[in-house]
């Protein structure tokens, strides 16, 4: 199977999964955010599908690109721009490269990452998607050795202990920021679903 069909099959496996998960994010950003979160992250993922059927990506990167733009004009609040900006991000570090390796991978995710916080502001403990995010990218870049598979099986573990992690944490950023001290005791909703696309990456290349 080639790079651009695992890409594929990542993707659809994501846009599963935030639809599985739909009502459990919407729950999470109802105690803490505008209670749409797993609303409008569906929306993006079902703009994404029908983008990608309509326009046939020749690489990985353009699939990425495709899942990107469809994020920023779909998804609405801040998620939009955010995950818009962590794949357009991953998409241009891949350039025009079919065949990839686990160290183009784990480049693809620190790229996501470092645009998320440009764009966002965001730091470590702010609890925000960069709690998931962070870690996802350190652990892909010590697995980067290991292939494309190994990459997103240590990024979607790491994703999900930093996601588990915010709960007890005062938001700084973003709209949990309004609430204070009341946002501690609640996971943060873009964290949990940051934690969710690395587990539905790394299910779809475990079973290809």
């Amino acid at each position: 199977m080639s790079s651009l069909e695992k890409t594929l099959g990542v993707i659809r496996e994501m846009a599963r999964t935030v639809e599985e998960n739909r009502k459990t994010l919407t729950q999470l950003d109802s105690a803490i955010g505008d209670g749409d979160h797993g609303t409008n992250l569906s929306r993006g993922f079902k703009a994404a599908l029908e983008s990608l059927e309509s326009s046939s990506p020749g690489t990985p990167a353009e699939a990425l690109k495709a899942v990107s733009m469809a994020m920023i004009g779909k998804v609405g609040g801040a998620s939009g721009p955010l995950y818009g900006t962590a794949f357009l991000r991953a998409s241009s570090s891949l350039g025009g490269k079919e065949d990839l390796s686990g160290e183009d991978v784990a480049a693809a995710i620190v790229a996501a990452l470092e645009g998320v916080k440009q764009r966002g502001k965001a730091e470590l403990e702010d609890k925000t998607m960069v709690d998931a995010l962070e870690p996802a990218a350190e652990a892909a870049r010590s697995a980067a050795g290991e292939g494309a598979a190994a990459v997103f099986r240590a990024a979607a573990e790491a994703a999900r202990k930093g996601a588990d992690e915010t709960e007890p944490l005062v938001a700084r950023r973003g709209r949990a920021s309004y609430l204070g001290p009341r946002s501690a005791g609640h996971v943060d909703p873009g964290a949990a679903s940051t934690a969710l696309l690395f587990e539905a990456a790394s299910r779809a290349l475990e079973e290809n």
